[in-house]
C-alpha cells in the first residue's frame, strides 16, 4: 500500500464495507448497559454516560414504534464457575457480575419492563449459550439495532454472532461505548468493514418511526 492511500481507501478498494441495510422487522438489543460500566471507580467504569443517554432515547423510540426491546445482562455464582476460561482470564473484572454485587444491577434509568426480553449470559456474546437466536427467529426478527458496552467486547461478539445467525447487525455508533477512544474507533472501523452496518442513533430512530402503521 502506498503512503498516499488511506486505510479507508485501501479497504474500499479491496471490497470491504458493503451495506446490509435495514430489515423489515427489527428489535433493539441493549448489551450489558448497567451499573458496572456507569459507576466511577468500578473496574469496568467506561465513561460512557453520553452513550447511555442515547440508549435511553433509542429505547423510547423503540417503545413508541412497537419495536421489541431486548436486554442482555451478566451474572455468575460467586467464583464464576459458569464463565469458564473467560472468568479465569479476568476474574477481578468479571467478579463485578457475581450474584449480589450491586454493580451487576441495571441502572434505574434504564431497566427492563415486563414486556421486554432479558437474556442472562456468561460469555461475551448474547447468543452464546443462550436461546436468543431461537427467540428472535420465533418472532420473525430480521434486524438487531445494537447499543451497549463495550464495543470491543460484548457488543462486537454479539454483532458477529448476530450476523452468523442470519440477523442484520446495526451497530449504533453513538449508543455503544468503550473505555478508550482509540479502541472504540478501531472496532467500529472493523465492524463496518466486515460484519455490521455502523449507523447513527438518529437514523435508527427514523427507521423505527417509519415502521409504524
Amino acid at each position: 500500500m502506498s503512503d498516499q492511500r488511506t486505510t479507508d481507501a485501501d479497504y474500499a478498494a479491496a471490497g470491504f464495507g458493503g451495506a446490509l441495510g435495514f430489515g423489515r422487522h427489527p428489535a433493539l438489543l441493549i448489551v450489558d448497559f448497567g451499573m458496572a460500566y456507569l459507576t466511577p471507580g468500578a473496574p469496568l467504569y467506561a465513561g460512557v454516560e453520553a452513550e447511555f443517554e442515547t440508549t435511553i432515547a433509542l429505547r423510547a423510540a423503540a417503545d413508541a414504534a412497537g419495536v421489541p426491546v431486548i436486554f442482555s445482562r451478566v451474572e455468575y455464582s460467586p467464583g464464576g464457575a459458569e464463565g469458564g476460561l473467560f472468568y479465569r482470564k479476568i476474574p477481578h473484572i468479571l467478579g463485578s457480575f457475581d450474584t449480589g454485587n450491586p454493580l451487576a444491577d441495571f441502572d434505574p434509568r434504564l431497566t427492563p419492563r415486563t414486556t421486554d426480553t432479558v437474556i442472562t449470559k456468561h460469555y461475551p456474546s448474547a447468543f452464546f449459550g443462550t436461546d436468543l437466536a431461537d427467540r428472535l427467529h420465533q418472532r420473525g426478527i430480521d434486524t438487531l439495532a445494537i447499543a451497549g458496552v463495550t464495543t470491543s467486547g460484548c457488543v462486537r461478539a454479539t454483532a458477529l454472532d448476530a450476523l452468523c445467525h442470519g440477523f442484520i447487525p446495526l451497530i449504533v455508533r453513538d449508543a455503544c461505548g468503550d473505555r478508550d477512544p482509540a479502541v472504540q474507533a478501531a472496532n467500529l472501523f472493523d465492524l463496518q468493514a466486515k460484519y455490521a452496518d455502523v449507523v447513527e442513533s438518529g437514523d435508527v430512530m427514523r427507521y423505527f418511526a417509519g415502521l409504524k402503521g
